[in-house]
């Protein structure tokens, strides 16, 4: 069984006397800001000048500086950037800042986990990962709740490495939901798997070949959109709230016996087969590998996938559909 912590397993005063530095002011770079300020904690907030994010964190009442003087300033250093820009926001201005009684904090283990980010063995570095958007972050704890967030240590410096993750993600609100022990293998191993096979790759090209059988049938694109996309959402609501046994019982019973006796037609052993691949190349560092690789070659990959993607016709036909719907309008 996992290791649960909770407010009384956490203490604030570990960190109420420290500068934390939030490196990128994105989404949950705000919700991770805002939350520990209003826990009464120093936060200092870094972000380039003249984008949205700097003028949202002029808004919120921060005075954004450059990554350089955060990190010279702070005493726990927390990178909120994109993966992918990690490695250099490290090297040219984090690195050279660190020293002992210092901490390094991410919220994904990525670039430590594939060897990116290189910590001297003089600082902490941990991970508090919150398990849901950094806007949900943020509503929880206005709320007085909080969102489960995960917890790894990967270097103890000064001994205190875990307590000082676990002040921290109280300040944060995490530990009023809970906070589970892992590591950063585990937690980014198991992120990248389940964006590959299920939330991302998988789902969308279930979606997109289930259009496809249906137009290639001869149904109406509109038809085949809103049965095998549209209605998507209400079903993950269901999975998402009580469970996959949960949703069973709120959908038709027709609808249940399909689940249980058709499933096992798409998802067969052949594609349980397929996943292990993709876990093996997540855990051997190929995928991280290759995701490097195209990122210092300029993305060509990259661009020229996602503008293939763009061109599908569930897109354009989505894009009508949608349009029908104003509700779904921000």
């Amino acid at each position: 069984m996992a290791k649960i912590y909770y407010d009384q397993d956490a203490n604030l005063d570990v960190i109420k006397d420290k500068k934390i530095a939030i490196i990128g002011y994105g989404i949950q770079g705000r919700g991770q800001g805002l939350n520990l300020r209003d826990s009464g904690l120093n936060v200092i907030v870094s972000e380039l000048e003249g984008t949205p994010n700097y003028e949202q964190a002029q808004k919120d009442g921060f005075s954004p500086v450059s990554c350089d003087e955060a990190a010279a300033a702070a005493d726990i250093i927390q990178i909120l950037t994109q993966d992918h820009v990690q490695k250099k926001v490290y090297n040219e201005s984090i690195k050279k800042n660190l020293k002992k009684g210092k901490a390094l904090v991410f919220s994904h283990g990525f670039n430590i986990r594939f060897k990116q980010i290189k910590p001297p063995k003089k600082v902490d570095v941990f991970m508090v990962a919150p398990k849901g958007p950094g806007a949900l972050v943020r509503k929880m704890y206005e709320e007085g709740k909080g969102v489960p967030s995960l917890l790894a240590v990967f270097q103890d410096a000064s001994g205190e490495a875990k307590q000082l993750g676990l002040a921290y993600a109280k300040g944060i609100g995490a530990t009023r939901a809970g906070v589970i022990e892992t590591t950063f293998d585990e937690e980014t191993e198991t992120d990248l798997f389940g964006e590959q096979a299920v939330l991302c790759g998988g789902a969308t090209e279930l979606v997109k070949a289930a259009f496809d059988t249906l137009v290639e049938a001869g149904y109406q694109p509109e038809i085949a959109y809103f049965e095998c996309l549209h209605e998507l959402k209400l079903i993950t609501d269901l999975i998402y709230r009580y469970g996959i046994q949960g949703m069973r019982k709120r959908v038709s019973d027709t609808a249940e016996y399909g689940d249980m006796t058709r499933g096992k037609v798409v998802i067969n052993q052949q594609t349980r087969k397929k996943m292990k691949k993709l876990l093996k190349d997540v855990r051997s560092g190929k995928f991280a590998r290759e995701w490097i690789k195209e990122n210092e070659a300029g993305r060509p990959k990259f661009n020229q996938l996602r503008q293939q993607e763009a061109g599908h016709q569930i897109e354009e036909v989505g894009r009508r559909l949608r349009e029908m719907m104003p509700w779904m309008k921000e």
